[in-house]
């Protein structure tokens, strides 16, 4: 059983990494959307982004905190995992 979690763990970690990427990514001006870091950033972070965006929209009209959601999504998860293992 501890294997699994450490897998999960590792896994929630990676995807951390991923979203941070995906964060930084936002603040490059003139990104090409066609290359295929970017196009693989978008589509593996859309699908945990997109519904917690439909639950909180945007501050302001402006300031998407979706990635901040998730990564507290993830801190949480872990923390849960830490404490059954």
């Amino acid at each position: 059983m501890n294997a699994i979690i450490d897998i999960l763990l590792m896994v929630l970690q990676i995807y951390s990494y991923v979203l941070l990427a995906r964060a930084l990514m936002s603040w490059i001006p003139n990104l090409d959307p066609y290359n295929p870091i970017v196009q693989f950033l978008l589509q593996i972070t859309e699908p945990v982004l997109d519904p917690i965006r439909k639950l909180i929209p945007p501050l302001g009209g402006v300031m998407d905190i979706s990635i901040i959601v998730a990564f507290f999504g993830i801190m949480i998860l872990q923390y849960v995992l830490m404490s059954i293992a």
